[in-house]
């Protein structure tokens, strides 16, 4: 967000860092009280192994994202991936992960399906999201990383989505799996109240804004040329994936607040009811 605000405030490489590593001690913080902090060393163990290694056999096979390679814009690399990525998937992904239980009203204990399978799935589309809002600003514009053949969505191939998708779901699963095996998949603690779980949703509302606020700072007229000789308009692209983003991220936080809300109102007549009682 600092980027989108005042983008020559910091180096780059720092903005960058402060983005992915703040919310990633949130996350390993945040999420410890839920749960066991060795089950947050679990999920973050599992995000970076199935993480780096899906992003390099892209790398070096296109599959499953399709063919592409990183600059050195993102800093020192783990084999062909920035050591960032990691952190940055198990961030985005442990919210992304709260997000779906309140959506699945697992926050108030009144969930729905089997919670081992339903919050993988919503929380893979729910972090897909994300890279739908700022992928071609972070690649065609901001070479980040290339896509050697270009692509339909702004420079960016249709594999990507479904790549992200297959990956975010395999360490998700994974790690409902795991909890369900440790005896944890239900919260070993007690309730946790409104706030604990508006914080999740507000750390995934700071990540979504930056695509949003460049609809309103980002005026450039210029044409941008991706590997595969596609034009796109500069300007284009950050209204269409801020749109994107106000549509697919905007739609899962106005879900999750709207159930906290109900929850909120929910216990306040419990409370009531235990009071006449």
């Amino acid at each position: 967000m600092q980027r989108a605000l005042l983008p020559q405030a910091l180096p780059e490489l720092s903005s960058i860092a402060l983005t992915v590593l703040l919310p990633f001690c949130f996350a390993l913080v945040h999420g410890s009280v839920a749960y066991r902090f060795r089950d947050m060393l679990a999920f973050l163990v599992i995000c970076l192994v199935v993480s780096n290694a899906m992003e390099n056999s892209s790398i070096l096979t296109g599959f499953p994202f399709g063919h592409y390679y990183y600059t050195a814009a993102l800093g020192p690399k783990l084999f062909f991936v920035p050591q960032l990525i990691g952190p940055a998937y198990m961030a985005t992904g442990y919210v992304s992960w709260m997000l779906a239980r309140i959506s699945l009203r697992d926050a108030h204990g009144r969930r729905f399906g089997p919670h081992e399978f339903t919050v993988p799935l919503l929380a893979s589309f729910i972090m897909v999201s994300w890279d739908l809002s700022i992928d071609p600003v972070a690649s065609t514009i901001g070479h980040k990383w290339i896509w050697v053949n270009g692509g339909n969505y702004f420079g960016v191939p249709f594999s990507n989505f479904m790549g992200w998708f297959l990956t975010v779901y395999l360490f998700f699963q994974l790690f409902a799996l795991y909890l369900r095996s440790r005896g944890t998949e239900r919260d070993a603690r007690p309730a946790m109240p409104n706030g604990y779980w508006l914080q999740a949703l507000i750390v995934y509302t700071i990540t979504a804004l930056p695509p949003v606020l460049n609809i309103v700072t980002q005026h450039s007229g210029a044409t941008i040329v991706d590997p595969a000789g596609g034009a796109w308009r500069v300007r284009d692209i950050y209204v269409a994936t801020g749109l994107c983003c106000i549509f697919t991220m905007g739609a899962f936080i106005a879900l999750a607040a709207g159930i906290l809300v109900d929850g909120l109102r929910y216990d306040h007549r419990a409370a009531g009811i235990n009071k006449l009682s």
